[in-house]
C-alpha cells in the first residue's frame, strides 16, 4: 500500500505527463494518428428503400419480401475504434541507466498513444501484465480512464517474477469480442512469443513498441561489476574488461533483438525500438507513417 506521500508524488508525475502528454498530441502527433487509424470499416445504419442507381447487393430480401417493394441497408463508417495499451511491468521494466526508466518511457508513450485516441473520439482500454495479466480496464472514453491508466502503469508492483507475453496475448483474445488496435509496449525479454503475438495480430490490428535501455545493447569496459537480474533477482559477478565476454554479451543481445524483429516481420506486425535514452517521438511519427502506407496500399 502507497503511502499517501508516495500517492501525491505519483499523481504530481502524473500530471506532469498529462500536460506534455496534451502538448505533443497537439503540436505534431493527433494528425498522423487519425491518418493512420480510421476506423474500422462500416456499421450498418438502416433499412430504406430500394433507388434506381443503387446496388443491388444492398438488397436485403427478407425485408423486401416483407413489404412487398425492394429494401437496401444503408451503411455509415464505423468510426470509433477501441484501442487497449498492453503494457509490460514485470521487474525488467523498472531499470533505467539514465534519465528514466522503461518504465516511465512506457506511461509516457501510453499517455500520447491514450490522448491521441481520445481526439480521435476513440475508446481506450489498458492491460497490464507481467508473468500474468494483472490488470484490465476495458475501454471506455474521457481523461480520467486514461489518467488512472498512466497511474497503474507507474505504481504497479507484480507480485510474480518473469514475463509472460503469451497469457497477456491469450487475454486479450478471450476478452474483446470486437476487433481492437492493441499497442503492445514490452522490452520483449521473453521466449515463447511467436505464437501467441500471430495469434493476436490475425484478430487484432496490432502494433509493438519495444522499449530498451543502452546499457541492455552492450556491456561498458568498467572492470569487474555484479549484474543483476531484475526479473528473479539472479547476481553474477562479470569482468566486463574481458573483450571476450562483451562481445559475447553483444551477440547474445543482437541475436535476441532479431529474433524478435523476424516474429514482427512474420506476421505483419508494425513496430518500433524505442530507447530510454533518446526522443521517441521520431520514432512513433516513422511508425505511423510506414502503418498509413501499408494499410493504404
Amino acid at each position: 500500500m502507497l503511502s499517501q506521500q508516495a500517492i501525491e508524488e505519483v499523481m504530481q508525475r502524473v500530471r506532469r505527463l498529462e500536460i506534455r502528454a496534451k502538448r505533443l498530441v497537439n503540436e505534431s502527433f493527433a494528425g498522423e494518428y487519425h491518418s493512420s487509424f480510421k476506423g474500422q470499416g462500416l456499421d450498418f445504419d438502416e433499412f430504406r428503400e430500394y433507388q434506381h442507381g443503387d446496388e443491388i447487393r444492398l438488397i436485403d430480401w427478407n425485408v423486401t419480401a416483407r413489404m412487398g417493394t425492394p429494401f437496401i441497408r444503408k451503411f455509415r463508417e464505423e468510426r470509433e475504434l477501441s484501442v487497449i495499451l498492453a503494457v509490460d511491468v514485470s521487474r525488467s521494466t523498472v531499470y533505467g541507466s539514465q534519465h528514466r526508466s522503461k518504465r516511465e518511457l512506457a506511461a509516457e508513450i501510453a499517455a500520447v498513444l491514450a490522448f491521441s485516441a481520445r481526439d480521435n473520439g476513440d475508446k481506450v482500454g489498458l492491460l497490464l501484465f507481467a508473468a500474468e495479466p494483472i490488470l484490465f480496464l476495458p475501454p471506455a472514453k474521457g481523461s480520467k480512464q486514461i489518467l488512472r491508466s498512466v497511474r497503474e502503469i507507474l505504481t504497479a508492483v507484480p507480485e510474480k517474477p518473469g514475463t509472460d507475453i503469451a497469457s497477456a496475448c491469450d487475454f486479450l483474445l478471450t476478452t474483446l469480442r470486437r476487433k481492437a488496435l492493441v499497442f503492445l509496449l514490452s522490452d520483449f525479454l521473453d521466449t515463447e512469443i511467436r505464437k501467441p503475438l500471430g495469434t493476436l495480430s490475425r484478430k487484432h490490428e496490432t502494433i509493438a513498441l519495444r522499449l530498451f535501455d543502452p546499457a541492455e545493447e552492450q556491456i561498458p569496459d568498467v572492470g569487474k561489476v555484479v549484474l543483476r537480474d531484475n526479473e528473479h533477482g539472479y547476481e553474477r559477478v562479470v569482468n566486463t574488461s574481458n573483450s571476450n565476454v562483451r562481445m559475447a554479451y553483444q551477440k547474445l543481445t543482437r541475436r535476441h533483438r532479431q529474433g524478435v524483429r523476424a516474429i514482427f516481420k512474420r506476421y505483419g506486425i508494425d513496430h518500433a525500438s524505442i530507447s530510454t535514452s533518446s526522443d521517441y517521438l521520431p520514432a512513433l511519427h516513422q511508425l505511423l507513417k510506414r502503418h498509413a502506407l501499408r494499410k493504404n496500399h
